[in-house]
Order: structure tokens, then sequence, then C-alpha cells
């Protein structure tokens, strides 16, 4: 398989990449705007693990990695619409997972332009360039934000979406509306993931993982918001990148049940699928920042605060249909998860001299 993998400098990016490598018989190309929303060492070290280094890294060429001979890279941006065209005309993919997005729920308050910049008009590019250059499967990006204000609990896939609380969610239901429309206009097999709460090794810093163990590494104090009285459903990156994985090579076709009286989200009349990945095994805020405590060895200083806009209390997702149709269960505790990160953070920002 020759595979396109966007946002391919990014977290989930950078060990979806990993892992398809040692499978020798697949073509990886990574696409990444390297953009400054974080550190953009982060992106570069993780780049290096694939065998780029910064010399080889130009604007809108195609780059071979140094180690891996199956992966090449390109640095550039999916709103610029030429060269996204003449990547796929000159590749011809056959699958295209789509992982690039500007992130970030709080974010969004602050920048919007940004969020329609990016996860609107680049996702209509890469839907535009596989409608031109036809793919067997493309696989994108959504979010467990899209559930919003949904109060029934676990989040379900065939639940309804209306009413998203940030802008960044609201993107997110903008691409599972727009990648329908392409696959039911154009033929194009299009699968949606609603990821929960991502962490593990090369994490954003930006995320609650980061953060927190940064303040008890320094003894400076973590903010808590809605003092502590959040769930989230925490899912390590190892289990993520094995449910897309099982989803990339698993073609969605339409749902001969389907009935347009009692309209599914999850699925369609064109071959279009939506899928919750999670943990489904939430824990409280302070139980999460417990199992730091605990990995560092140390306890945290606490500020407590209110709920900030944008977020929302509780995240806990149903995994039936990713059981259902993939057999697909998380392995990795958050316990255990958190000592991996750890072990890890230590390592790369110095806390372990």
């Amino acid at each position: 398989m020759k595979i396109l993998i966007t946002g391919g400098a990014g977290f989930i990016g950078y060990h979806l990449s990993k892992a398809l490598l040692a499978d020798k018989k697949n073509i990886i190309v990574g696409l990444d705007n390297l953009n400054d929303y974080y550190d953009i060492q982060l992106k570069k070290d993780r780049l290096k693990l694939l065998g780029l280094e910064e010399e080889d890294i130009m604007p809108d060429k195609l780059c071979i990695s140094r180690i891996f001979s199956s992966y090449k890279f390109v640095y550039t941006d999916l709103t610029n619409k030429v060269v996204l065209q003449k990547l796929f005309e000159r590749e011809k993919f056959d699958i295209v997972v789509n992982l690039a997005a500007q992130a970030g729920v709080r974010y969004s308050l602050i920048n919007p332009d940004a969020y329609i910049h990016s996860n609107i008009s680049g996702f209509l590019n890469l839907l535009e360039a596989c409608r031109n250059n036809p793919v067997k499967h493309l696989v994108y990006a959504s979010s467990s934000s899209v559930y919003g204000l949904n109060g029934k609990i676990p989040f379900s896939v065939h639940d309804d979406i209306s009413h998203p609380v940030s802008l960044y969610a609201a993107t997110k239901k903008s691409n599972e509306l727009m990648a329908h429309t392409y696959s039911y206009l154009y033929n194009i097999p299009v699968t949606g993931l609603r990821f929960f709460t991502v962490y593990g090794p090369y994490g954003r810093p930006d995320m609650s993982p980061s953060l927190f163990a940064h303040a008890i590494f320094k003894d400076e104090p973590i903010k808590i918001f809605n003092y502590g009285k959040m769930r989230r459903d925490f899912t390590y990156i190892d289990d993520i990148v094995n449910g897309v994985i099982k989803v990339m090579y698993k073609i969605p076709v339409a749902d001969p049940d389907w009935d347009k009286l009692k309209m599914d989200p999850a699925s369609s009349v064109a071959p279009y699928r939506i899928y919750n990945i999670g943990n489904q095994c939430p824990v409280t805020l302070m139980e999460y920042i417990a199992s730091f405590e605990k990995a560092i060895g140390k306890e945290a200083k606490k500020e407590y605060l209110p709920m900030q806009a944008g977020d929302v209390l509780e995240t806990y997702s149903d995994m039936t249909e990713m059981v259902n149709d993939f057999g697909y269960l998380p392995k990795t505790s958050v316990e255990e998860g958190v000592q991996k990160f750890v072990d890890w953070f230590k390592v790369y920002y110095g806390y372990s001299k």
C-alpha cells in the first residue's frame, strides 16, 4: 500500500508512521506544515526519528528518509492546493489518513481563523484531491469534542452531535459532514475516527500530561479546572495507532439497512462510517493527577479554578462498533500509560539528570 499521512510530524502521525514502517511492504508519505502552534523542535525531533534531518526538509519538496527507504516527507500545507494536487497525481495513493488539523479547544477561542483555514479549507482541498485522484480509503481524524452538550453517557456514534461547545468541535463536525457529502457524491470510501484524549511519548506540550509533568518537576502549581470535577477517557497512543491501522485496511461500504426515516449518523447509503476510538474507561481528573504523582514520586501543588469555556464535564467512549467490527480493545491502563509517558518525558526534557 502507498499511504499518505497528513499531520505526519504530529503526535499521532509520527507514531502511526513508525508503526506502518515496520511492515516493509508499505510506502509512507508524510505531509506537514510544521506550524508554530507548539514547539517546532518537537516536530523536528519526531521527523528525525523517521530519518529526516533538518537540512532535508525543504518547502513543497518531497524528501527521502535516511533510515527508511519506504518513507518520504513533504513540507507543505493542505491549503496549498497546487502542491497537493501534484502530489496526488504523482504518488497515486491507495490510502489517505488525514491527521492534519489546527488542534486545541482553548486556542480556538483566541485564534478562530486558524481553525477555518486548516480544518475547513485544508480538508476541502484534501477531499478534492481524493475526488480527482481516486483512493481506496480516506480515513480522517474527528474528535470526541463533537459530542458537545450531549449528556448521554457513554458517548455513542449513534448519538446526535448538534450542539458543539467550541469552534474546534464545530470544525470537526463540519469535517464529518463534508466527508459524507464527498462520499455520497463521488463514491469515496471514507471513515471518520473520533479520538478520545490521546496521550503518550512525544505528545503535544500544550496537553495535560506535559503541563502536569513540567509543573510537578518544577514544584509549580497544576491548574485544575472545574475544581477537579471532570472525567476524561484518556487513551494511550499505542492503542490509538492499533485502532487506526485496523480501520485503514477495512474499506467501508454502503449500509444496506440504512433507513432515511431513522437516520443513523454513524453510517449511510454511501461508503461512509464513523467510529469512536477511546479507552472506554474514564477516570477523574484527580485520579489522573495522582497517576503522575506516583510515576514521578512527588506530590503536585494544586491550583483549583472554574470551568473553562469550551470544556465539557466528561468524555466516555462507547466502543461497541470498534469491538464488533474490528475486535478492537485498548490494552493500556491509565497508570501504565502515564508511567510510560513520564519515563520518556524525564529523558526528553532533561529531568532525569
